[in-house]
């Protein structure tokens, strides 16, 4: 038995039409009968686990969310991203590209994970921290503040910060 449907109320994203989507059972803490976030088709979230879009977060294109991941506030994943496992994004963060968030990783506030950069384990970016390109960041490593990880750089443990005053020095 399917876990959601998308209703008839809909709205335009990107030039995409996207549909709120209506809970048909109760799963982890969503109840039949709850309303959730915007999708764009079915998919673009797996009717399986505990996976859920709630609030005004948005997922579409060829984006996917899966296994027990959550979105939710004003987030946003599109294109080809994908976020599984245990993962949050939530605030206002948007995961975008080949970028892929999983483990038990969380992404929030005003971050962004693009390109085909790679957010795991229990890494967290937040802030208006970026990591972009080839970048991954893993373990129990924090990206925050204005941080900006790109390149083929590879992040675990430890926490890198950046105020919006600081300059990188090259």
């Amino acid at each position: 038995m399917k876990k959601y449907k998308l209703t008839e109320e809909t709205k335009i994203i990107d030039g995409k039409e996207l549909y709120r989507i209506e809970a048909l059972k109760d799963f982890g803490s969503v109840k039949k009968g709850e309303k959730g976030g915007w999708i764009e088709k079915e998919s673009n979230l797996s009717q399986n686990g505990d996976c859920w879009v709630y609030d005004n977060a948005t997922v579409y294109d060829n984006a996917w969310v899966s296994d027990n991941a959550t979105v939710y506030d004003n987030a946003t994943v599109y294109d080809n991203a994908t976020v599984y496992d245990n993962a949050w994004v939530y605030g206002d963060a948007k995961v975008f590209d080949n970028a892929k968030v999983y483990g038990d990783a969380k992404v929030f506030d005003n971050a962004k994970v693009y390109d085909n950069a790679k957010v795991y384990d229990n890494a967290t970016v937040y802030g208006d921290a970026w990591v972009s390109d080839n970048a991954k960041v893993y373990d129990n490593a924090w990206i925050c503040g204005y941080a900006k990880i790109s390149g083929d750089d590879k992040i675990q443990d430890g926490i890198i910060w950046i105020s919006k005053y600081e300059k990188k020095s090259n």
